[in-house]
C-alpha cells in the first residue's frame, strides 16, 4: 500500500467486520520511529488462525482466496527494520476480556518507510461505513495529541447518525484542526 493510513483503514475494517463495537486506533509517532496499534473487542481469533493470519494465502473471506491486510503491515514494519505483534483472545462467551490488538513499529528514517499519509480520510471512512460502531482515534505526536472518540460525539449529538454527511464533514474538519493546532506534517 502506498501509505499507512489504507493499511490502518484494512485492519479496522477486519475489526468490525469481526463484531467490534470498539475499534481502537493508537497512533505514536516520534522523529524517529511511528507505532499503530488497532485494538478492537470482536470475536478474537483463535490460536490456529493467529499463528496463520500473516500468511497472505490464508483468509476467512470466501469471496477470496489471500488474506493481505496483516501479511502487508508486517512486510511494511519489517522493511524498516520494525516489527508486528498480535495478540488476540477468542469470546468464549465467559468474559468480556475479547478481542484482537495489533502494533506494528516502524521506523522513520530508513529508506523503505512508507508515510502514514492521510488519517483523516481513513477515520472519517470507518465513521461513514459502520455508524454504530464506536472508535476511539489517538494520534500522539512530539508537538501534541489528535484525538477523537465517537461515545462522546453520539452522547453530545442525541440520536443524530453519524453517518450523516455534515457529521462527517464536521470530523473531518475536527481532525483538521487538531492537525493544524499542533503544526503536524504528513
Amino acid at each position: 500500500m502506498k501509505e499507512l493510513s489504507l493499511n490502518i483503514l484494512d485492519i479496522a475494517e477486519n475489526s468490525m467486520k469481526a463484531g467490534a463495537t470498539l475499534t481502537e486506533i493508537i497512533i505514536i509517532e516520534s522523529s524517529l520511529e511511528l507505532s499503530i496499534t488497532v485494538k478492537d473487542d470482536g470475536c478474537g481469533m483463535s490460536e490456529d488462525i493467529l499463528r496463520s493470519v500473516t500468511d497472505p494465502f490464508y483468509t476467512t473471506r470466501t469471496t477470496r482466496s489471500v488474506g493481505l491486510g496483516i501479511p502487508l503491515l508486517k512486510m511494511a514494519a519489517e522493511m524498516t527494520g520494525g516489527r508486528v505483534e498480535l495478540h488476540s483472545v477468542v469470546d468464549d462467551g465467559k468474559t468480556d476480556a475479547h478481542g484482537t490488538t495489533i502494533t506494528a513499529y516502524f521506523y522513520k528514517n530508513h529508506i523503505d518507510f512508507t508515510p502514514l499519509g492521510d488519517v483523516i480520510s481513513s477515520i472519517t471512512t470507518l465513521i461513514q461505513g459502520h455508524p454504530d460502531t464506536d472508535i476511539l482515534f489517538s494520534h500522539v505526536t512530539e508537538y501534541g495529541e489528535v484525538g477523537l472518540d465517537t461515545r462522546e460525539l453520539r452522547e453530545a449529538l442525541e440520536g443524530v447518525p453519524l453517518d450523516t454527511y455534515e457529521v462527517i464533514k464536521w470530523i473531518e474538519g475536527y481532525l483538521e484542526e487538531q492537525y493544524s493546532e499542533i503544526n503536524y506534517k504528513k
